[in-house]
């Protein structure tokens, strides 16, 4: 037999279409084709993939009008919740002057805001707290995301556009 060449045995049985399960079809060459259904994995975590769609989105608006970068970091911050989440803005290095992050920890029930050096003069104490409260009653009513993306949308308020040089 020579590369290409199709052999067909003519002892081989013949397959009746009605047989085939669902999605399969005996082609030209007798081959039998099968098509399968591809489901793709849910996301591991708490959020759904629009959930994560909306956050992203806001994320990138805020950082984009504003000019200051934001973070959102979800998970444990330790016994001491303040300076877990200055040890995880700490790791931004450079670019932390000019970051906001959102440290929450729904276990531990901490919501922690940690403001860069520049971030920190359009991002006062003040509207960081304002936000907190915003966020932690939306997470009392088990809206996460509600309560990530209305935080992150008072804080780029607060903010304010990115300022032109």
């Amino acid at each position: 037999m020579a590369t290409g060449e199709l052999v067909h045995d003519d002892h081989a049985e013949t397959v009746d279409p009605a047989d085939l399960p669902w999605g399969a079809a005996v082609t030209e060459s007798g081959r039998i084709s099968r098509a399968q259904e591809y489901v793709p994995a849910a996301p591991k975590g708490p959020f759904t993939t629009q959930q994560l769609s909306r956050i992203d989105e806001a994320l990138a608006l805020s950082s984009r009008e504003t000019g200051i970068e934001f973070s959102i970091y979800l998970g444990p911050l330790g016994e001491d919740s303040r300076a877990g989440a200055e040890g995880l803005h700490d790791k931004l290095g450079e670019h932390g002057d000019d970051t906001v992050l959102i440290a929450v920890s729904p276990g531990e029930r901490v919501v922690e805001i940690v403001t860069g050096a520049n971030a920190t003069q359009r991002v006062p104490d003040r509207a960081a707290k304002l936000a907190v409260m915003s966020m932690a009653a939306s997470f009392k009513e088990g809206d996460l995301t509600g309560g990530l993306v209305g935080g992150l949308r008072m804080l780029a308020d607060q903010a304010g556009t990115a300022p032109t040089h």
